[in-house]
């Protein structure tokens, strides 16, 4: 007996694995069945044509007919989440995979004024143009699409073709005409290029963003003629391919040049029924259509902008073919959907919300349906009646399922082979069940890295995800039941009973351009310089000295005074941040009182530092148990994990590793926010610590979430005979009675539960490891306990409440954590609503979510009178299951009904702020919070984080009460969080106070008032400046102390060690160069100022040499002030390297200012300097010369051999 064993391949550009299953398509063509259908479908349907195909096999004949036809398929399904699975389960089985689009619906509900989210956007953009194109040449496409999706209005398919353009190296344009073509067709120009529908010009270099293309494209001319076209990375903005052409087509389905014609025709609204702010919306926006101006939620006024409407279907030429999956299912989905759009415009219209007579976002269903019936067409049906002989369906049939019964599995895969069947496995778990078949007495070959037909006998078993199998008769002439001449296609849902984990596959994953993260300055803002203190940003000002224009940063400080920053040394300034929204106090410019208060907030951060160091020392000189490395079983565990690691996360698993296989007990810290994958993290160290023999305790705060990592770290390690058990109050008392046994006698390898487990009944064979959630959320005496175990086994915390970078930098060396920000890829931005209390709005987004198949929480602000909100709820939804949930329940009932809803017997959880913090709710991706102006900021944040889950758009609603004036920092919070809906930059400057509170609880209060006095980026540099010189001090004084008697080293002098620990050194550079980014070169000042701060930021000169190559690669050819501009940065670099403090000019000479001159051996820095410098105690003369270029290289050959010599002079 021989298995072929297929290794996942390695590389998977898009979250899925490379793998295909394409060679398996092959099995169709011999079949007589297939043949007579493709000949049908390639000779053009005159009638309809129906196959009763069972479900799970419909994207492998679909995946087939898309390899052999030359003509473009729409596939109509009845639902959304039934589109995107077949979408993704083509993407398996097809051989051109940039072939299979996905057309989703807008993602907003009908007559709803929101911007359609840009994956929505760009997914059905980049499929009516793969159409339009089809139609024009003959290529295979192939398009799902729902019935929402396809009665939904769109741009008809003569305004695609016209905006459809080929761009070619070599053509000549008119750059000017092409960019206002651009606006015409809906997009929008801006400074960086990071979304779709977006471009952005500087100079001879043109960045434009289809959304019908997968990558931004860089275009650079020469003149008028197109000299190189380059895609390009929106994340890092630099490039990664050159093409010779491209596509562009249309940004928008609502082009605005069409809005004055829209505008017309809307003109008749009757607005006299709506109330004043809906009347005076409509009215801006009939201005802004009038005046062809884009808008967001332009698409509401899809109906009035085309003289005709279109559908999705209209963009299939008369040569394609039209499939269409449960005809009756489609009708049924038609008529719900036209139906519930025609509630919620009745609901609009009474609220006056909606003019009357508003025209409907979908197309005429009468005519949709009459199309879909009478065109000729491929039908895919359930039928009750099965198929008969002849047709292709009669050679499917349904897999057994084994329930995770593995011996049952191996002794069927032996039936099958020794009967001659082919049988192909595809599971997350591909080796452990490789393993299993190898003790059945299963003979392994392995194979390479594409799946073929298994020849009669054969078995192969691959890493591959499936929804289902199925059973395909590959005899000569079909039977009812399969013979032996079969191929036995057998996946997770088979096996285990698992269903397909939800894919984690964006089109395209949220670009954040690199130097985002300094754009949180804008004029006003409050900064923090190390030297001068607190001041006011003003912005970029330009001043000429001795004849040298250059650009610095001007900041104002109290009683008027003003501060010229040099735009080398922007890393001198950060934005302050403190612990409340009210404004800092300037400080005076030239006083004591900015060194006072830093004086105050060092000394507390050593304080703070020195009690680390205390714990840490202690805690380094136990001895516990080394872990053994990775064993083979920890590498299958690891492959099967079905998504694709965040580097994050990937950093997280080898730091535990790392410290597990250490001597001493590891207590790591692992901050992330839920669903950002630290249970994997403690899923893979338990299994490591199982592989040694050793006993694991989960403990988690509550029964709820215990019953939520139980599920998981069940499903995770089943194919390994590793023994995991939950003890907690869901569990009966012989039940408890039993694993309390197993445990003290060894069988039960990994136990989860809450502080039931801390108590003196609960003995462990050989614990050596505890993971611990959310440990702040533990009592006084349960800390105590757990402080103990530290001592004896290792540790692992998990904990959500976000830590800020610059604290954790900060603490490097005394606590070890890790941190994970990195969204998984599938994440869409949170899409928020600040809205008045409307009971039809609340309806909607209720009947939204249950619609799609998800949950809600509703979250009320008081415990009194949440029992009438639930009541009012259920009224105004009659078809839902409502709940309650408030702290103020026994403890019981509320774990009941958090239960309930966790496994979806709940729809709707009316509820206080007690929602899990750490619970993950996939399925629930609504949420509203009524009066959310009682909120702070940070409980806003973390309320809306309980949705948004998963790879579907989430919904929060932020309600106000009707005719509720809010006060100016009510509406500045809440705009706060409905601005934020990035999970980029902005939405970590909005989390600042969140992750204040996190900096806290590892801090401690007393802390706050030095945060407060100084902003918390400097409160982080001073701690770990702090840290890093008080770590230096210990090491010198362990080493004296092991030089057994010998004098200790003589000490530097105070003041180098001062310059040493000064965790950002001031060099000064005064050169005769104009140093700048032009405005020419970097129009926006907006983006000038972040680059400037990128720049200043840089150390080494290696740094500079990559920022060189990439603004050469964004902005074009260098001018000569940015030349100037990298030349200092990279003089700074090596200055900092040799200590140095100021590069002046004197006397025609250079001068090199540096107190590190005492430490070195200056008799050889002159040696080897020779005439091109005079080395004295404090200072370095380097003569000029005429030409820049001679005195610029000189400089910096000094400076680079001072670096040096420090280097040998320094102590190791």
């Amino acid at each position: 007996m021989t298995v072929q064993y297929l290794e996942e391949a390695a590389e998977a550009e898009e979250q899925t694995e490379v793998l295909s299953l394409s060679g398996l398509l092959r099995l169709l063509d011999d079949l007589p069945e297939y043949r007579t259908l493709l000949e049908h479908l390639q000779g053009g349907l005159r009638a309809p044509r129906t196959e009763r195909l069972i479900r799970s096999a419909r994207a492998y004949v679909l995946a087939g007919l898309l390899r052999h036809l030359t003509k473009p398929l729409l596939v109509v399904v009845p639902r959304p989440e039934e589109a995107r699975r077949l979408a993704e389960e083509l993407l398996t089985w097809t051989e051109t995979p940039e072939a299979v689009y996905l057309f989703p619906d807008p993602g907003v509900l009908p007559f709803e004024r929101a911007p359609w989210p840009l994956e929505n956007r760009g997914q059905r953009l980049a499929a009516l143009a793969a159409l339009a194109q089809a139609a024009e040449e003959p290529a295979r496409v192939l398009v799902v699409a729902s019935v929402r999706a396809l009665m939904h209005r769109t741009l008809p398919p003569r305004e695609m073709r016209l905006g459809l353009r080929r761009l070619r190296v070599g053509q000549h344009i008119l750059l000017g005409e092409m960019l206002e073509r651009w606006v015409a067709w809906g997009y929008s120009p801006v400074d960086v290029v990071e979304e779709p529908g977006t471009f952005s010009r500087r100079g001879g270099i043109v960045d434009c963003y289809p959304p019908n293309a997968r990558h931004p494209v860089r275009i650079e001319l020469f003149g008028s003629q197109v000299d190189s076209l380059r895609l390009f990375d929106p994340s890092t903005q630099r490039t990664f391919a050159r093409v010779q052409e491209v596509w562009i087509g249309p940004a928008s389905e609502a082009l605005p040049r069409f809005g004055p014609a829209a505008a017309e025709r809307a003109a008749g609204l009757r607005l006299e029924g709506c109330h004043p702010m809906a009347q005076s919306q409509v009215r801006q926006d009939l201005e802004r259509l009038q005046q062809a101006a884009p808008f967001p939620g332009m698409e509401l006024y899809l109906p009035y902008l085309y003289e005709v409407e279109a559908s999705a279907l209209d963009y299939l030429p008369r040569e394609g073919l039209l499939v269409v999956e449960d005809p009756l299912e489609v009708e049924e989905a038609i008529a719900e959907a036209l139906g519930q759009a025609e509630e919620l415009r009745r609901e609009l219209v009474a609220a006056g919300d909606l003019p009357e007579g508003f025209a409907s976002p979908y197309v005429d269903a009468a005519r949709l349906l009459q199309r879909l019936q009478e065109e000729p067409r491929f039908l895919l049906s359930s039928a009750e009646e099965p198929p008969a002989p002849g047709e292709l369906a009669y050679r499917f049939h349904l897999a057994d399922r084994y329930g995770g019964q593995l011996k049952r599995v191996a002794a069927e895969v032996q039936r099958l082979q020794a009967q001659r069947s082919r049988v192909v496995v595809l599971s997350r778990q591909a080796s452990r069940l490789r393993e299993l078949l190898d003790e059945a007495g299963v003979a392994v070959a392995p194979s390479g890295n594409s799946l073929e037909p298994p020849a009669p006998g054969g078995v192969v078993v691959a890493r591959r995800i499936l929804e289902e199998g199925w059973v395909l008769d590959l005899a000569a002439s079909a039977r009812p039941t399969p013979g032996p001449e079969a191929l036995y296609l057998l996946t997770d849902g088979e096996l285990f009973g698992w269903a397909r984990p939800k894919p984690r596959r964006a089109r395209r994953p949220r670009a954040v351009a690199p130097e985002a993260f300094f754009a949180d300055l804008q004029p006003g803002d409050y900064v923090v310089h190390i030297e001068h203190g607190i001041g006011r940003f003003l912005g970029l000002a330009t001043l000429n000295l001795d004849g040298v224009p250059k650009e610095y940063i001007l900041v104002e400080y109290a009683a008027g005074d003003r501060l010229y920053v040099p735009v080398h040394q922007a890393d001198r300034l950060s934005r302050y941040v403190g612990l409340s929204d009210e404004p800092p106090a300037l400080h005076r410019l030239g006083t004591a009182d900015w060194e006072q208060v830093k004086a105050r907030a060092r000394q507390a951060v050593d304080e703070i530092a020195q009690e680390l160091l205390d714990l840490y020392a202690t805690r380094a000189v136990v001895r516990g148990h080394a872990f053994s490395p990775d064993t083979p079983w920890q590498s299958e565990l690891e492959a099967a994990f079905p998504y694709i690691e965040t580097e994050d996360q990937l950093h997280a698993i080898e730091a535990v590793k790392a410290d597990m296989e250490r001597e001493v007990p590891m207590d790591r810290l692992i901050c992330g926010d839920v669903g950002y994958g630290k249970t994997e993290v403690a899923v893979r160290a338990a299994f490591k610590a199982v592989m040694d023999g050793k006993q694991v305790a989960v403990l988690v705060p509550t029964t709820v979430l215990a019953q939520q990592h139980f599920k998981t770290f069940q499903e995770r390690l089943a194919p390994f005979p590793v023994e995991v058990e939950m003890l907690s109050r869901f569990r009966s008392r012989a039940r408890q009675k039993e694993i309390l046994r197993r445990l003290e006698e060894g069988s039960v390898d990994i136990v989860i539960g809450t502080h039931r487990l801390l108590q003196k009944d609960v003995r462990f064979k050989d614990l050596g490891l505890v993971i611990i959630d959310e440990e702040q959320r533990f009592g006084v005496a349960h800390k105590e306990r757990l402080k103990q175990l530290r001592k004896e086994v290792d540790v692992l915390t998990l904990t959500a409440t976000p830590i800020p970078r610059t604290l954790h930098l900060s603490l490097t060396g005394v606590r070890d954590m890790s941190t994970i920000e990195t969204p998984p890829e599938e994440r869409l931005p949170i899409w928020t609503v600040l809205a008045e209390y409307d009971e039809a709005l609340i309806r909607q987004a209720i009947r939204r979510e249950l619609d799609r198949g998800g949950q809600v929480y509703f979250v009320h602000d008081r415990v009194q009178g949440i029992e009438q909100m639930a009541a009012r709820v259920q009224s105004l939804v009659p078809e839902a299951r409502v709940a309650v949930a408030h702290g103020q329940m026994p403890e019981k009932d509320l774990e009941q009904v958090m239960l309930q809803f966790a496994n979806g017997e709940v729809d709707v959880l009316v509820c206080t702020t007690i929602i899990e913090s750490g619970l993950d709710i996939p399925n629930a991706n609504t949420i509203i919070i009524n009066r959310a102006h009682r909120f702070g900021l940070a409980q806003l944040y973390q309320l809306r984080g309980r949705v948004g889950r998963s790879a579907v758009r989430a919904y929060a609603y932020l309600l106000i009460p009707k005719h509720y004036i809010l006060s100016p920092v009510e509406r500045r919070r809440l705009e706060a969080v409905v601005e934020a809906r990035d999970l980029g930059a902005g939405f970590q400057i909005a989390m600042r106070d969140l992750e204040i509170r996190g900096a806290g609880e590892i801090l401690g209060a007393r802390q706050h008032g030095h945060i407060a006095a100084v902003g918390f980026d400097l409160y982080c540099r001073l701690l770990a400046e702090a840290v890093r010189r008080l770590r230096q001090e210990r090491e010198e004084g362990r080493r004296s102390e092991e030089a057994e008697g010998e004098p200790a080293p003589r000490k530097a002098p105070r003041r180098r060690r001062r310059a040493e620990a000064s965790f950002l050194p001031l060099v000064s550079i005064e050169l005769p160069l104009q140093a700048y980014i032009p405005t020419d070169y970097v129009p926006s000042e907006r983006l000038r100022l972040q680059l400037y701060r990128r720049l200043a930021s840089v150390q080494e000169p290696e740094q500079v040499r990559e920022l060189e190559s990439e603004l050469q690669d964004r902005f074009g050819p260098l001018p000569e002030p940015v030349q100037n501009l990298l030349y200092q940065l990279r003089l700074k670099a090596w200055a900092l390297a040799a200590g140095a403090q100021a590069v002046t000019q004197e006397e025609g000479q250079f001068v090199i200012h540096a107190e590190s001159l005492e430490q070195m051996n200056r008799e050889r820095l002159q040696q080897v300097l020779g005439d091109a410098a005079r080395v004295q105690r404090r200072r370095v003369w380097v003569p000029g010369a005429d030409q820049p270029a001679i005195w610029q290289a000189r400089l910096l050959r000094v400076l680079e051999a001072m670096a040096r010599e420090l280097a040998m002079s320094s102590p190791q």
